[in-house]
């Protein structure tokens, strides 16, 4: 099982961009998931995650600007960010709740993909 991410790159301040994140490999089921940012120096933070209904939670101080959604017929989930902020420079990650076909239920993350807000 592995997730894939991207969609990262560089953009102006006001600026958009769409992050994706593929989840792949002998899945069984995919319960919640959720996207992290950590930037330089701070730790990682949850920034937004999704329920398998479609329930969603996101940090507040994004919460205008960030929309969260998921396609399970694909296994994807995205991140719409919209007039982002220098502060919203990040490695940005992806981590979802999987149960493969022979196992059992456990986190996997993304490799992790740049989101750098230029002034």
């Amino acid at each position: 099982v592995q997730l894939q991410a991207s969609g990262g790159g560089l953009v102006q301040t006001g600026g958009s961009l769409r992050l994706s994140c593929a989840a792949s490999g002998t899945i069984a089921s995919i319960n919640d998931m959720a996207w992290y940012r950590q930037a330089p120096g701070k730790q990682r933070e949850l920034v937004a995650q999704i329920t398998r209904g479609g329930n969603t939670n996101i940090l507040d101080s994004v919460k205008d600007r960030f929309t969260i959604s998921r396609d399970n017929a694909k296994k994807t989930v995205y991140l719409q960010s919209n007039n982002l902020k220098p502060e919203d420079t990040a490695v940005y990650y992806c981590k979802a709740i999987i149960l493969p076909t022979a196992g059992y239920w456990r986190d996997y993350w993304g490799q992790g993909t740049l989101v750098t807000v230029s002034s």
